[in-house]
């Protein structure tokens, strides 16, 4: 589907140059000669690289609409994680580059995202949080009670982050799988 090119926005895939990219950061820009454009910092699907590209609004731009399908998560072997399509049944492996980082956060039975263009999968993702519990924290620093203060804890998956002194061992956490952060206690 051709859109304008200052048509684009964040999160957007379009190809261009014969490959693939997602909008990652766009800035509408009107020097005070010339035409206005569009600032676009686009990242390779494939490969990650990134580039950064102007486009005016006379330009037309081919937006890739993705096939996004429900998937639950099966098990790992290696740098393999097997998805089950809980439609047809039919299983894919795909390697830990596709996935990135969050693929720490992979349990059991969980639910994904796949994306896919033209029948191939491009990317995997997981739901924003997930819980876990912590198997090792460190002890408080005496005197340390400020607010903003953290301490390092190991998840049960092996991660470490930081986490409130108030947090310890054996205690559930809910962790952003984006970027492995902290979020809260979990509820029970």
């Amino acid at each position: 589907m051709k859109i304008n090119g200052n048509a684009i926005r964040p999160g957007m895939i379009i190809e261009h140059q014969g490959r693939l990219w997602r909008a990652v950061k766009i800035a509408h820009t009107q020097p005070g000669k010339g035409g206005a454009y569009l600032q676009a910092e686009l990242k390779d699907i494939r490969d990650g690289t990134k580039l950064n590209e102007r486009f005016r609004a006379s330009e037309d731009v081919e937006r890739v609409r993705l096939d996004e399908k429900e998937y639950q998560y099966l098990f790992a072997e290696g740098d393999s994680f097997t998805f089950m399509d809980i439609e047809s049944y039919e299983q894919i492996s795909l390697h830990r580059e596709m996935i990135g980082d969050p693929a720490d956060f992979l349990q059991d039975g969980m639910m994904v995202t796949v994306e896919s263009y033209e029948g191939s999968p491009i990317s995997v993702t997981l739901p924003d949080s997930v819980t876990m519990e912590i198997v090792e924290a460190d002890a408080v620093v005496k005197g340390q009670t400020a607010s903003s203060s953290y301490k390092p804890a190991k998840l049960e998956n092996g991660r470490r982050i930081m986490v409130p002194p108030h947090i310890a061992t054996g205690t559930r956490v809910v962790v952003s799988t984006a970027d492995g952060a902290y979020v809260e206690r979990a509820k029970d």
